[in-house]
């Protein structure tokens, strides 16, 4: 059986992190990349994710089973554009973007239809960079395949397979039908959540006393809008029909629902939530999606030196890492409230386990 050979136009925190799944997956395969950052291809040539770092993009990517097109998207039409001249036609050629039709349409306009696959791995993190990259990320996570209508089966059959290995759940949609998906659950929240904390920036008093108190559901509801400008500026410019049509139906569900709160139609008003909770509760119990599951408890402390000290302690010695920490100063869940974020489910089940050992007293847990 022949090496398997992956390349990579781009080695962020995506593009490194399936080169980290394809080599625990694969130990044997040869993995090469080109990026503009050299020092993210040193940094993953010293940890031997990559076999070769190329200087440009050049001959090298001829040899290639896979070449994943990980630049950012207004990069794809220069990089199509010198990456044709060495692609073979045994190369399946795919690409990370959480927007399809306008990469589908670059490469139906160079003629490469009959080997694209778009792809998309429903995951990411609030950190950015090949440094950040891990294979994890991948995992239990749904990797949406688009491929276009002219490839053969066995490229895509082939795909899904180097998917699944990865640890992730392959799931085929036209490109069309993917960005109308993505725009409902993922692109149209960045926007609701960006227009919520700009509207009580807005209605707050010159005290700041709305920002001061907030907390707990409505840092929750926000927690997406602290996400790159710069990355959601572009998906709103390449989802445009896709957001601007689902934000006018929102539009109109709230303009429907404030009606009903000035007339205390009460019934509807239960209906609204009541409907609202029985579907929201049909979600599948997985951090697979776009909008990542945080891994969080927030447990009962004495308001007293050395509190935090002491479960920090408590934690390290039972080898559980802490992604972030803080305290709830609104006192909000308690008399006094530690949030603790961990990376992952299984640290938050070992931290129950060890803080209630303790007879700490938790309080919230997610993911519920």
């Amino acid at each position: 059986m022949n090496t398997l050979t992956c390349g990579f136009i781009g080695l962020g925190l995506i593009g490194g992190s399936i080169a980290r799944a394809v080599r625990t997956a694969y130990p044997k395969a040869r993995l090469i990349a080109y990026d503009i950052r050299e020092d993210s291809l040193h940094l993953a040539l010293q940890e031997q994710v990559l076999d070769e770092i190329c200087p440009a993009i050049n001959t090298a990517f001829g040899d290639c089973d896979y070449i994943f097109l990980c630049a950012p998207v207004s990069c794809n039409d220069e990089n199509l554009l010198t990456l044709k001249q060495y692609l073979s036609p045994h190369t399946i050629l795919t690409d990370v973007g959480s927007v399809k039709t306008g990469i589908h349409r670059q490469v139906e306009a160079l003629g490469l239809q009959g080997q694209f696959i778009g792809g998309h791995s429903m995951t990411g993190s609030e950190r950015i960079g090949y440094q950040n990259s891990k294979a994890s990320l991948l995992e239990n996570t749904y990797y949406i395949l688009t491929p276009s209508d002219t490839v053969p089966e066995q490229k895509l059959h082939s795909y899904r397979s180097l998917v699944e290995a990865m640890g992730a759940i392959p799931l085929i949609l036209s490109y069309q039908e993917h960005d109308f998906v993505t725009a409902a659950i993922s692109h149209l929240p960045h926007v609701v959540a960006a227009s919520l904390v700009n509207l009580v920036r807005d209605a707050d008093s010159e005290s700041g006393i709305m920002k001061m108190v907030a907390a707990g559901g409505f840092k929750d509801i926000t927690r997406i809008a602290s996400s790159s400008p710069v990355m959601w500026q572009q998906i709103c410019l390449t989802n445009r029909e896709n957001i601007s049509l689902l934000l006018k139906q929102y539009i109109n569900c709230l303009t429907e629902i404030s009606a009903k709160i000035d007339t205390e139609a009460a019934d509807t008003l239960y209906d609204f939530f009541d409907s609202a909770r029985q579907y929201r509760e049909s979600f599948i119990n997985t951090s697979s999606g776009p909008i990542k599951t945080e891994y969080v408890l927030t447990v009962d402390i004495a308001d007293r030196p050395g509190s935090i000290a002491a479960i920090a302690t408590l934690l390290a010695a039972h080898d559980i890492s802490i992604k972030n920490i803080g305290i709830n100063h609104n006192r909000e869940l308690a008399e006094g409230a530690l949030r603790i974020e961990f990376h992952e489910k299984e640290a938050v089940e070992k931290a129950v386990s060890a803080l209630t050992a303790q007879g700490y007293v938790i309080r919230t847990r997610r993911p519920s």
